[in-house]
């Protein structure tokens, strides 16, 4: 049996490929930098979304804190437009904060290889 896709998931990928499209097109401003939405959770009544997203070249959430500062002043615009843009009944409130799980995965494969390299250069002598 299919697993059931839930209304919440549909809603959350319909407004991240909505807001990856806004962002690129229509949002100007320029301390936003080049930004990738990397996940969109909604809530069960459709009035809130957390929209995770990743800068370019920001390690941290300290250092993308403009960004994230730009994006939340910027949410009400993109809201506004994705509302009359699609079909959606009622668009969730956004409210953007930066992902550390793309940080943690690179520090984490990072960790690999040296343990992979520490491995092999014992396996050697």
């Amino acid at each position: 049996m299919a697993k059931e896709y839930k209304r919440t998931d549909r809603v959350a990928d319909h407004l991240q490929r909505e807001l990856a499209s806004l962002l690129q097109f229509e949002v100007r401003d320029p301390r936003i930098g080049m930004v990738s939405i990397t996940d969109v959770e909604v809530s069960r009544d459709l009035s809130y979304a957390k929209v995770y997203c990743t800068v370019l070249g920001k390690e941290d959430a300290g250092q993308a804190a403009e960004s994230m500062q730009a994006l939340n002043n910027a949410a009400g615009f993109m809201r506004s437009r994705m509302s009359r843009d699609s079909s959606m009944r009622m668009v969730p409130q956004l409210r953007f904060y930066f992902d550390t799980s793309v940080g943690r995965g690179a520090y984490l494969e990072e960790l690999i290889e040296r343990a992979v390299a520490s491995d092999d250069d014992r396996a050697e002598q």
